[in-house]
């Protein structure tokens, strides 16, 4: 995710601009040499950071779904004694940075799942079924009228309207990260709050 600050290593620039190459034009639509160009080394220099284009594939989208988990589970740690509103806003700013700072991921997601080999696509799905079920445990405590079924719903539906930012237009016709940031920060608590007024 985009939240390190200490500058990338030649494999993270890879991995960077591989998920953008293939968001922008499809896995198939993109070789190695191009994404060995966009991070100024040959096509199969590559080769000594990744078996491949699948390789790639798979530690992007298996990387990202453990890096989600990971970082919900540190906000919840941190989150000790915190009121479970507070721990739900936590984990709503995690995922919002993830919307607005990696949104190739998700377009690839959303796009080449079904590329990956089935073990990889199975940890995939782990992973963010762990990661559902965190956020299902804290808006029961900010709702606990709501059943286990309907609060994943709406944990489901507020990732889906999390993860629409890549159809919100081009990065520099955003209203700003901060304004847009702010913006699905209220519609992911709108939403929330009318699954709880069941």
């Amino acid at each position: 995710m985009a939240t390190r600050t200490d500058a990338p290593t030649r494999r993270e620039q890879i991995l960077k601009e591989a998920a953008r190459l293939f968001a922008e034009r499809g896995f198939h639509g993109v070789g190695v040499d191009e994404i060995g160009a966009a991070v100024g080394i040959s096509g199969p220099g590559l080769y000594r950071h990744f078996a491949g284009k699948d390789a790639m594939l798979a530690e992007l989208l298996v990387g990202i779904s453990g890096q989600l988990l990971t970082g919900a589970k540190r906000r919840l740690a941190e989150a000790d004694g915190v009121p479970p509103e507070a721990v739900l806003d936590s984990l709503i700013e995690g995922h919002i940075d993830f919307a607005l700072d990696d949104r190739p991921l998700i377009t690839l997601h959303d796009r080449e799942l079904d590329r990956l080999r089935d073990s990889d696509r199975k940890l995939v799905r782990q992973l963010q079924r762990q990661y559902v079920e965190l956020w299902v445990e804290v808006v029961r405590k900010v709702y606990p009228d709501l059943t286990e079924p309907t609060a994943r719903s709406a944990v489901h539906s507020v990732f889906g309207l999390l993860n629409s930012t890549p159809h919100l237009g081009r990065s520099g016709s955003l209203p700003g990260r901060g304004v847009t940031a702010v913006l699905l920060h209220r519609m992911a608590r709108g939403a929330f709050g009318a699954a709880g007024m069941e």
